[in-house]
């Protein structure tokens, strides 16, 4: 019999008090998908200690990485954003103390100050123990691919973590030309039916062509929702790259660069796509807890990764057994150097 394949989560969410409180200063409404309120999921998003250990059992995974709700301290002016982080931080840290074999953490990064932003990152990796950190794309009007960020790239390359991008919703311009005249099935689409992957994964392609990987051919990357569309398109713009005069194909920015999680989408199509197109090497795993978690009456299967399924679904992949297990935990130990 093979052994127990052991699953770490990278993208399992939470909802600190002290993040609300900032984003409400900062005028964005309380709703209980953020983490306010007494809501059975408002709760889990807030969850810690045997309250969140019961609910990574009841999904089969082994260690969760926890990370900020979107868009994390990216929402909020500089000097505000640099606070929160630190607090923020040393706010996960404590969390990950009390139980270091089952959590660890993505730093929370203060991109609206970029020079701040690189200091948090060193901080948190070297002082606190953090694997690595969690983005969310755009900082105000800049993008991903601004320079203004060449310094914590720079700084992830040297400290060898990997930088986790989630998407976040796209700005009101892109939302009125596009989701608008929806009502409410708008808004959906606009943000976690379609358009959060759309505007990360955009983002990506901007930090190609724009040579952020070529100015910093170490720089690791955690794309999560199955490479946030981009991977289905990729032989297509991949014409592209002829044109831009990369230095290398297109391809190969994501099978040296890019990390691939599902985000608790379990979809056994986007599986193997993704294993065909980067390999098993480069997948790791994630449920994207507490927005999969569960289905709503109507809801769809493929989204919920409760009792068991997350586990289930690794376990039934078309993959060897030692496939599974880098998927599972082995490609994260290896990103990271870490042991699960």
């Amino acid at each position: 019999m093979s052994e127990k394949i052991t699953i770490v989560g990278v993208e399992e969410t939470i909802a600190l008090p002290s993040v609300l409180r900032a984003w409400e200063a900062a005028g964005v409404s309380p709703n209980p998908h953020a983490g306010w309120g007494d809501e059975p999921f408002a709760r889990r998003l807030r969850s810690t200690g045997e309250e969140r250990l019961a609910f990574m059992d009841d999904q089969g995974i082994d260690l969760a990485v926890l990370s900020l709700n979107s868009p994390g301290v990216q929402n909020l002016a500089a000097a505000d954003a640099v606070s929160v982080a630190r607090d923020a931080n040393d706010t996960l840290a404590a969390i990950v103390s009390e139980h270091p074999d089952r959590l660890q953490a993505f730093a929370a990064i203060p991109t609206p100050d970029p020079q701040a932003a690189a200091a948090e990152l060193e901080r948190a990796v070297t002082r606190l123990g953090f694997p690595g950190a969690m983005l969310y794309g755009r900082t105000g009007e800049r993008l991903a691919d601004d320079p203004a960020f060449d310094d914590l790239y720079s700084t992830a390359e040297q400290l060898a973590v990997p930088l986790h991008f989630h998407p976040q919703t796209p700005r009101q311009p892109v939302i009125d030309a596009y989701y608008s005249g929806l009502g409410g099935t708008g808004m959906g689409l606009a943000t976690a039916g379609l358009g959060w992957y759309y505007d990360l994964g955009v983002q990506y392609l901007r930090m190609i062509f724009s040579g952020v990987f070529d100015r910093h051919p170490g720089l690791q990357v955690i794309a999560g929702h199955w490479g946030e569309v981009i991977l289905f398109y990729l032989d297509h713009i991949g014409i592209m790259a002829h044109n831009a005069r990369l230095p290398r194909p297109l391809l190969d920015y994501f099978t040296h660069n890019f990390w691939i999680a599902g985000s608790g989408t379990v979809s056994d199509r986007y599986l193997r796509w993704t294993a065909e197109v980067v390999g098993t090497d480069r997948m790791l795993y994630s449920t994207d807890f507490p927005y999969t978690f569960g289905t709503r009456p109507g809801g769809f299967p493929y989204l919920d990764t409760s009792h068991g399924v997350a586990r289930s679904f690794l376990e039934n992949a078309p993959f060897t057994h030692e496939e599974k297990r880098a998927i599972g935990s082995g490609n994260w130990e290896r990103l990271t150097g870490s042991t699960s």
